[in-house]
């Protein structure tokens, strides 16, 4: 032994404590990747867990890939489709321990993802109770005036406000209306006193609040770092202002009706009778502002791109609003609730555009318990069940079927006519789907049952977006006032970009326009 040792000491004396080093450094990293490899070959694996798509890296596994270009990592490796995450049981697969750790230090604590499923179905029972017709009917003209303000007072528009010029300009569309359904939610959904504080103190705090969203949160939900610390002082500011109103209109009530979402939540009851306090109503104000502000903007801003780039389209979408609300002078009306619902070139421009952009093209669950799968290796007869084991992460991709090519004709084309069009195959499933499918009340509305639909922008079954309607209606109105007030053109639609939570566009995210005469 003692001669074992004298020799590995000569050796290090022979090569030197640096070329070790060296060789470690070196070494180490190649050892790994080839110890990962020869884990995942066939006489390796464990055959009742599930099987791993090839990567040379460990720990990082298919991460990089699958973050650069999501739909192309999808395609490749799916194999077939099932409902196992999104109509799985909540004993087994659950959204709130998949989230919390990005939601909740943000929104704050005991709402959305901070609570057991059935105090969310509660909870977005109660904001249901505020998307009322009257009031989405009263959010329709406090949106076109917003617009309309917008329009005539952002520096980016304001210096083509002349009447008889004959000027382009451009504006950055993701930021222009990033800023502007901001500002169209205030109004409607936060009420007027988050409005008029929109460009003082709130507007800080929501872009502070805002930098805490980031991907890194999902793993280290509460590491100091700067943009962290901001968040958090953030939240705690922006609690105490929505409980401050509260106690104003409980204090001084207003014998004005009130169409916001704070009316709507102040008054409301658990099932088992306990009311909903002050906290929590701020909390869920905080998830409805930034919950609904990235997906309506990036929404929003990937219609324009397609309209400014398809130059039949913006005189077909104003022609639409010649024909339905044209006054005797030749003015345009405002449009009312029920009528932007039956305006059909600008319905399905915006199905089109959620079809090839929908916000989220991800969707998580937690493992909470044992997870059998069925499954069968190609054409072999035989079935086997594994086991995905409690404690890891499954994800689902409901947005592959809404390009899937042996659905959709030409499916990475911009066609909003595939919605109207007579024989359109997709388009008459999703509208069979939605007639024929089974409808549950999860305890906030009747919802399809059902994952099997090809188009899922708002997801499905309990985890089905709540605001859907308030977003249509504010998609809607945005859209109808622009095109109304500007000619718009671009020469190509921007690129994904994958780094964001939202897939947003990636820069340049320019648009020409001219005030239209």
């Amino acid at each position: 032994m003692e001669g074992l040792v004298d020799a590995a000491f000569a050796l290090l004396a022979r090569v030197g404590w640096f070329w070790l080093a060296a060789f470690l450094f070196l070494g180490f990293p190649v050892l790994a990747v080839a110890l990962n490899v020869v884990k995942q070959l066939p006489f390796m694996k464990d055959p009742n867990q599930p099987p791993v798509v090839f990567h040379l890296l460990p720990f990082f596994g298919s991460t990089i890939t699958y973050g650069m270009d999501p739909y192309k990592f999808f395609f490749a490796m799916r194999e077939k489709e099932d409902n196992m995450i999104m109509g799985g049981k909540l004993s087994q697969v659950n959204a709130e321990e998949a989230y919390r750790n990005l939601t909740t230090p943000v929104f704050g604590e005991d709402v959305v993802f901070d609570v057991p499923n059935h105090v969310l179905m509660e909870q977005k029972r109660f904001v249901k109770f505020g998307l009322t017709t009257e009031n989405l009917r009263a959010y329709v003209g406090m949106i076109e005036e917003e617009v309309e303000m917008f329009l005539s007072f952002d520096p980016a528009f304001s210096a083509y406000n002349s009447s008889g010029k004959d000027v382009w300009g451009t504006f950055d569309a993701y930021h222009a209306m990033s800023q502007l359904t901001i500002l169209t939610a205030s109004r409607t959904l936060q009420g007027n006193e988050v409005r008029s504080q929109m460009k003082k103190m709130f507007a800080q705090m929501y872009e502070d609040l805002d930098g805490g969203f980031t991907p890194l949160n999902m793993i280290v939900p509460n590491i100091a770092l700067p943009n962290n610390i901001r968040r958090n002082k953030a939240r705690k500011a922006m609690t105490e202002f929505y409980m401050n109103i509260l106690r104003t209109r409980r204090e001084k009530p207003s014998a004005e009706t009130e169409y916001d979402m704070i009316a709507a939540l102040k008054d409301q009851h658990y099932k088992d009778g306990r009311p909903v306090s002050d906290r929590e109503i701020a909390h869920m104000m905080i998830a409805l502002l930034m919950a609904g502000q990235h997906t309506s903007s990036a929404t929003v801003s990937w219609c324009l791109f397609h309209i400014a780039h398809r130059q039949d389209i913006p005189q077909a979408l104003f022609q639409e609003q010649v024909e339905s609300f044209s006054n005797h002078d030749g003015s345009l009306r405002s449009p009312t609730y029920e009528e932007l619902k039956g305006l059909p070139i600008l319905d399905s421009i915006i199905r089109e555009t959620l079809r090839l952009h929908p916000p989220l093209h991800s969707l998580m669950r937690k493992v909470v318990s044992d997870l059998p799968v069925p499954y069968s290796l190609g054409s072999a007869p035989e079935n086997r069940t594994l086991v995905i084991p409690k404690g890891n992460y499954v994800l689902a991709a409901p947005c592959v079927t809404q390009v899937d090519p042996g659905i959709w004709r030409k499916p990475m084309e911009w066609q909003p006519s595939r919605w109207t069009e007579t024989g359109n195959l997709a388009a008459q499933l999703y509208r069979d789907y939605a007639e024929t499918c089974e409808k549950v009340n999860y305890g906030f509305a009747m919802i399809s049952n059902g994952t099997d639909s090809p188009y899922q922008p708002f997801g499905s079954r309990r985890h089905r977006c709540i605001g859907e309607q308030f977003a249509y209606v504010q998609l809607e109105t945005i859209l109808a006032v622009i095109v109304r007030k500007l000619e718009m053109k671009i020469d190509h639609v921007p690129s994904h970009n994958y780094t964001t939570l939202i897939i947003s566009p990636q820069k340049p995210r320019s648009i020409n326009f001219r005030r239209r005469r």
